[in-house]
């Protein structure tokens, strides 16, 4: 008869979780020598628990099912938050283990011993659990699976003590059912239809399972039928889009422009997204960015079936035969000269191959990537959905496991990518097909821009702005990734970058490309910037939009 992990490997495994990233200590060996008796299961080790719980993260969100991690007790799970938070928020499910120390050990109060439960509960408010005996411990995981795998996804935390997991008698469960999304209300539908018909402004806002493209299909139909925009949340989980597609308009992170975006809303929709809040509280703004007037309608919820709703809201507006508006083919030209943020995202637009993943961490560097890939080969965009940065990296490990025939663009800035660097060296261990593009301007340059925005830059002396600024000594990630088993190069330049993209994209295996560059948004800009927002609910719509473009496109 199995032992308690050998039987928790094979319930994990029939249910077709066959992924652990893993990060062990004492407390998880059992766990660790059982993973040779479950030949179906991969096990993938990361220097760091937020590179496995970022890598699990990335994994589910382009296999579509989760991964397991394998976290050392409370001070392990709580090193991994951060990028668990992000799985939260962007609806992922991830079944996470963290081990414990067993039973009869945690009244003496070793120097370990913390309350997992707790920590846990931040980043998985719905299943939380420590399973105390070893007969119950497969039944235990199978409800954890089927708390991730429901609708929406989420992360599952199971804790699995020492004892129980040597323990004798462990029973695997099989594998518990796949969640039926429920069915979005007619009489929703209907209201929803009647309130477009009845006139006034009207919006689609998409997030979660309405952003691949039989969702993007359906609501581009009832747009062009209907005369109306059709908006995606800010950092969606998982975006399809490229030639092809319908285009779908992100809101923008600076509150001042997604308020000038929603404004003259009557009816916003909401498909599996939540309603606009701004990303932060500012002084004399408000929060809330649905536009005083406008009613806010859902058409279906996370634990809904989005596909269907737009399909039933496309029928009752007799939308099912219009033409919807698809993204035209289009690239950007090959940039030249000295190297910017801005022309490595052309060079990205540039050369993207079919099918890439392409994920999105870079901060302001990444201002220009939405417009330069947008008419790009087909691809899927992953963003930093819960705000906490070090994400893409690991997002990028989970991301190649799940598609190795999938080329993955990992663009991050260098202030995030120093959070989880440990993740270069699961890519060389794992030989992944990852392109990790680290911006290096030396700055936290978004906290710049949050210092003015907050009003606290008048008041920021050399203390305060030594605190957002990475010179002294500058960053070498190419020396770090080398250092890793990476292969790397260093550029300034825009055609040394592009033949080091072109290199990297012809050659299988894990390449780190370091683009040096100035900040795009220097001093001069960020003084600015404060003023020209204050400014867009004074000037003509049309000339607030065109400099919103500029901004941010």
């Amino acid at each position: 008869m199995p032992n308690g992990a050998q039987a928790l490997l094979q319930t994990l495994a029939d249910a077709g979780i066959d992924v652990c990233f893993s990060n062990p200590g004492t407390s998880e060996m059992h766990f660790v020598a059982a993973l040779d008796s479950e030949p179906r299961m991969r096990a993938v080790l990361c220097l760091f628990e937020g590179v496995a719980t970022g890598a699990a993260d990335g994994y589910a969100r382009m296999a579509g099912k989760p991964a397991t991690t394998l976290l050392h007790l409370g001070c392990g799970l709580g090193n991994g938050l951060a990028n668990l938070h992000n799985a939260r928020k962007g609806k992922v499910p991830v079944v996470n283990i963290v081990g414990d120390h067993a039973t009869f050990h945690v009244p003496l109060d070793a120097q370990l011993q913390s309350d997992i439960e707790t920590v846990a509960r931040n980043v998985s408010p719905g299943f939380v659990r420590t399973s105390n005996h070893t007969a119950d411990l497969c039944r235990d995981a199978a409800d954890a699976i089927t708390a991730a795998r429901g609708l929406p996804g989420q992360v599952a935390t199971l804790i699995l003590p020492a004892d129980v997991s040597w323990g004798d008698g462990g029973q695997p469960c099989p594998p518990p059912p796949l969640p039926a999304p429920a069915a979005p209300d007619d009489g929703a539908v209907q209201a929803i239809a009647d309130a477009i018909r009845s006139g006034g402004k009207a919006a689609l806002l998409l997030g979660g399972q309405a952003l691949r493209e039989p969702a993007l299909l359906a609501a581009a139909k009832i747009a062009a039928h209907c005369g109306m925009k059709v908006f995606c949340e800010v950092f969606p989980t998982r975006l399809e889009r490229g030639a092809g597609l319908p285009a779908v308009e992100r809101i923008a992170y600076l509150a001042e422009m997604a308020s000038l975006q929603l404004s003259g809303l009557q009816h916003l929709v909401l498909v599996d997204a939540k309603s606009p809040v701004s990303f932060f509280a500012y002084p004399g703004k408000a929060s809330d960015l649905v536009p005083t007037g406008c009613t806010v309608h859902t058409l279906a919820t996370p634990a809904q079936d989005a596909v269907a709703g737009l399909d039933k809201l496309a029928a009752a507006l007799d939308a099912t035969s219009a033409t919807p508006v698809l993204q035209a083919a289009a690239r950007p030209s090959r940039p030249r000269g000295r190297l910017t943020a801005a022309k490595v995202c052309k060079a990205v637009g540039h050369l993207l191959p079919e099918r890439a993943i392409l994920i999105d961490e870079a901060i302001t560097s990444g201002l220009m990537l939405g417009v330069m890939t947008a008419g790009g080969p087909r691809h899927d965009l992953l963003t930093l959905t819960g705000g906490a940065i070090g994400q893409s990296l690991p997002n990028a490990v989970g991301a190649a496991i799940a598609c190795p025939d999938r080329k993955v663009l990992a663009l991050v800035g260098d202030g995030s990518a120093m959070y989880t660097v440990q993740a270069l060296w699961t890519m060389a261990r794992e030989r992944l097909d990852v392109i990790a593009v680290i911006f290096n301007n030396a700055s936290y340059s978004v906290l710049n821009v949050e210092l003015d925005r907050v009003g606290a830059g008048s008041r920021g002396g050399p203390k305060a702005k030594a605190q957002l600024d990475l010179h002294g000594p500058v960053l070498d990630f190419a020396s770090l990734a080398r250092g890793m088993g990476v292969t790397a190069t260093r550029c300034d330049r825009a055609d040394a970058f592009c033949t080091a993209l072109e290199t990297a994209l012809a050659t299988p295996g894990p390449h780190l490309i370091e683009a040096v560059v100035p900040e795009s948004l220097n001093a001069s800009k960020r003084r600015v910037l404060p003023w020209l927002l204050r400014s867009l609910p004074n000037l003509p719509k049309p000339v607030a939009l065109a400099l919103k473009r500029k901004i941010a496109p």
